[in-house]
Protein backbone atom coordinates (compact mmCIF):
# COMPACT_ATOMS: atom_id res chain seq x y z
CA UNK A 1 0.00 0.00 0.00
CA UNK A 2 1.47 3.37 -0.95
CA UNK A 3 2.01 6.15 1.55
CA UNK A 4 -0.80 8.20 -0.04
CA UNK A 5 -3.29 5.37 0.45
CA UNK A 6 -2.17 4.89 4.06
CA UNK A 7 -2.68 8.56 4.85
CA UNK A 8 -5.94 8.70 2.97
CA UNK A 9 -7.17 5.44 4.49
CA UNK A 10 -10.52 5.75 6.23
CA UNK A 11 -11.28 8.95 4.35
CA UNK A 12 -14.54 8.52 2.50
CA UNK A 13 -15.98 10.90 0.00
CA UNK A 14 -19.71 11.21 -0.64
CA UNK A 15 -21.29 12.14 -3.93
CA UNK A 16 -24.37 14.21 -3.24
CA UNK A 17 -25.20 14.79 -6.90
CA UNK A 18 -28.34 12.59 -6.98
CA UNK A 19 -29.67 13.73 -3.62
CA UNK A 20 -29.26 17.41 -4.45
CA UNK A 21 -30.94 16.92 -7.82
CA UNK A 22 -33.84 15.11 -6.15
CA UNK A 23 -34.32 18.03 -3.75
CA UNK A 24 -33.98 20.45 -6.69
CA UNK A 25 -36.79 18.68 -8.54
CA UNK A 26 -38.97 18.73 -5.42
CA UNK A 27 -38.36 22.47 -4.92
CA UNK A 28 -39.11 23.23 -8.56
CA UNK A 29 -42.31 21.16 -8.32
CA UNK A 30 -43.38 23.16 -5.25
CA UNK A 31 -42.79 26.40 -7.15
CA UNK A 32 -44.70 25.15 -10.17
CA UNK A 33 -47.60 23.92 -8.03
CA UNK A 34 -47.93 27.31 -6.31
CA UNK A 35 -47.91 29.08 -9.69
CA UNK A 36 -50.57 26.75 -11.09
CA UNK A 37 -52.80 27.23 -8.04
CA UNK A 38 -52.32 31.02 -8.12
CA UNK A 39 -53.11 31.32 -11.81
CA UNK A 40 -56.04 28.93 -11.41
CA UNK A 41 -57.29 31.21 -8.64
CA UNK A 42 -56.81 34.23 -10.92
CA UNK A 43 -58.79 32.51 -13.67
CA UNK A 44 -61.62 31.72 -11.25
CA UNK A 45 -61.75 35.36 -10.16
CA UNK A 46 -61.54 36.53 -13.78
CA UNK A 47 -64.45 34.30 -14.78
CA UNK A 48 -66.47 35.54 -11.77
CA UNK A 49 -67.14 32.02 -10.58
CA UNK A 50 -68.93 31.89 -7.23
CA UNK A 51 -66.56 29.76 -5.18
CA UNK A 52 -68.98 29.27 -2.31
CA UNK A 53 -71.62 27.89 -4.66
CA UNK A 54 -69.00 25.74 -6.39
CA UNK A 55 -67.85 24.40 -3.00
CA UNK A 56 -71.44 23.52 -2.08
CA UNK A 57 -71.88 21.73 -5.41
CA UNK A 58 -68.64 19.82 -4.87
CA UNK A 59 -69.74 18.70 -1.41
CA UNK A 60 -73.09 17.59 -2.80
CA UNK A 61 -71.40 15.75 -5.70
CA UNK A 62 -69.04 13.93 -3.31
CA UNK A 63 -71.93 13.13 -0.92
CA UNK A 64 -70.19 14.86 1.98
CA UNK A 65 -72.46 15.86 4.85
CA UNK A 66 -72.64 19.68 5.11
CA UNK A 67 -72.40 19.41 8.91
CA UNK A 68 -68.97 17.71 8.80
CA UNK A 69 -65.85 19.63 9.72
CA UNK A 70 -64.35 19.25 6.24
CA UNK A 71 -67.46 20.86 4.76
CA UNK A 72 -67.15 23.86 7.06
CA UNK A 73 -63.44 24.17 6.28
CA UNK A 74 -64.06 24.08 2.52
CA UNK A 75 -66.83 26.67 2.74
CA UNK A 76 -64.67 28.90 4.94
CA UNK A 77 -61.78 28.62 2.48
CA UNK A 78 -64.05 29.43 -0.46
CA UNK A 79 -65.34 32.53 1.34
CA UNK A 80 -61.82 33.67 2.17
CA UNK A 81 -60.65 33.16 -1.40
CA UNK A 82 -63.45 35.35 -2.70
CA UNK A 83 -62.30 38.12 -0.35
CA UNK A 84 -58.61 37.84 -1.25
CA UNK A 85 -56.90 40.57 -3.22
CA UNK A 86 -55.90 38.99 -6.53
CA UNK A 87 -52.74 41.06 -7.02
CA UNK A 88 -51.52 40.27 -3.52
CA UNK A 89 -52.10 36.56 -4.03
CA UNK A 90 -50.30 36.61 -7.40
CA UNK A 91 -47.38 38.67 -6.03
CA UNK A 92 -46.88 36.29 -3.10
CA UNK A 93 -47.13 33.27 -5.41
CA UNK A 94 -44.61 34.75 -7.85
CA UNK A 95 -42.20 35.63 -5.05
CA UNK A 96 -42.47 32.18 -3.46
CA UNK A 97 -42.14 30.39 -6.81
CA UNK A 98 -39.17 32.52 -7.84
CA UNK A 99 -37.41 31.61 -4.61
CA UNK A 100 -38.14 27.90 -5.18
CA UNK A 101 -36.91 28.07 -8.82
CA UNK A 102 -33.71 29.91 -7.84
CA UNK A 103 -33.07 27.39 -5.07
CA UNK A 104 -33.80 24.52 -7.45
CA UNK A 105 -31.35 25.85 -10.05
CA UNK A 106 -28.62 26.26 -7.44
CA UNK A 107 -29.15 22.79 -5.99
CA UNK A 108 -29.14 21.27 -9.48
CA UNK A 109 -25.77 22.95 -10.11
CA UNK A 110 -24.53 21.97 -6.59
CA UNK A 111 -23.99 25.55 -5.45
CA UNK A 112 -23.16 26.16 -1.79
CA UNK A 113 -25.38 29.28 -1.64
CA UNK A 114 -28.37 27.16 -2.72
CA UNK A 115 -27.67 24.60 -0.02
CA UNK A 116 -27.68 27.37 2.59
CA UNK A 117 -30.85 28.81 1.04
CA UNK A 118 -32.50 25.37 1.26
CA UNK A 119 -31.50 24.97 4.92
CA UNK A 120 -32.70 28.44 5.91
CA UNK A 121 -35.90 28.49 3.85
CA UNK A 122 -36.81 24.98 4.98
CA UNK A 123 -36.07 25.69 8.63
CA UNK A 124 -38.17 28.88 8.56
CA UNK A 125 -41.29 26.84 7.79
CA UNK A 126 -40.72 24.17 10.47
CA UNK A 127 -42.34 26.09 13.38
CA UNK A 128 -45.38 26.91 11.24
CA UNK A 129 -45.72 23.32 10.09
CA UNK A 130 -45.34 22.08 13.65
CA UNK A 131 -48.00 24.55 14.81
CA UNK A 132 -50.37 23.33 12.05
CA UNK A 133 -49.73 19.73 13.07
CA UNK A 134 -50.44 20.46 16.74
CA UNK A 135 -53.53 22.51 15.92
CA UNK A 136 -54.99 20.04 13.43
CA UNK A 137 -53.12 16.75 13.37
CA UNK A 138 -53.70 14.93 10.11
CA UNK A 139 -51.76 12.91 7.57
CA UNK A 140 -51.12 15.87 5.24
CA UNK A 141 -49.53 17.96 8.01
CA UNK A 142 -47.40 14.98 9.10
CA UNK A 143 -46.20 14.35 5.54
CA UNK A 144 -45.35 18.01 4.92
CA UNK A 145 -43.50 18.29 8.23
CA UNK A 146 -41.53 15.08 7.76
CA UNK A 147 -40.54 15.90 4.17
CA UNK A 148 -39.39 19.36 5.20
CA UNK A 149 -37.41 17.98 8.14
CA UNK A 150 -35.82 15.36 5.87
CA UNK A 151 -34.79 18.02 3.35
CA UNK A 152 -33.32 20.35 5.99
CA UNK A 153 -31.42 17.51 7.69
CA UNK A 154 -30.15 16.11 4.38
CA UNK A 155 -28.91 19.47 3.08
CA UNK A 156 -27.31 20.24 6.47
CA UNK A 157 -25.56 16.85 6.27
CA UNK A 158 -24.35 17.72 2.75
CA UNK A 159 -22.89 20.99 4.07
CA UNK A 160 -21.31 19.21 7.08
CA UNK A 161 -19.87 16.49 4.84
CA UNK A 162 -18.34 19.13 2.56
CA UNK A 163 -16.74 20.96 5.50
CA UNK A 164 -15.41 17.66 6.90
CA UNK A 165 -14.08 16.69 3.46
CA UNK A 166 -12.29 20.00 3.10
CA UNK A 167 -10.76 19.59 6.56
CA UNK A 168 -9.64 16.02 5.75
CA UNK A 169 -8.10 17.28 2.51
CA UNK A 170 -6.10 19.91 4.41
CA UNK A 171 -4.84 17.31 6.88
CA UNK A 172 -3.97 14.93 4.02
CA UNK A 173 -2.05 17.69 2.21
CA UNK A 174 -0.12 18.54 5.38
CA UNK A 175 0.75 14.88 5.95
CA UNK A 176 1.91 14.46 2.35
CA UNK A 177 4.02 17.63 2.57
CA UNK A 178 5.58 16.45 5.85
CA UNK A 179 6.49 13.04 4.41
CA UNK A 180 7.74 14.44 1.11
CA UNK A 181 5.40 12.27 -1.03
Amino acid sequence: MSRIHQIAGGCESHDHHRGLRTVAILEAAKGLLVLLVAFGFAEIIHLHIDLEESAQNLLYFLHIDPDRRISHALMHLAGRMMDADLLTVLAIALLYSSLRFIESYGLWRQRVWAEWLAIISGAVYLPLELYNLIRRPNLVHWVILLINIAIVVYIAWVRWDEVKGRHRGQIRSAELARHGD
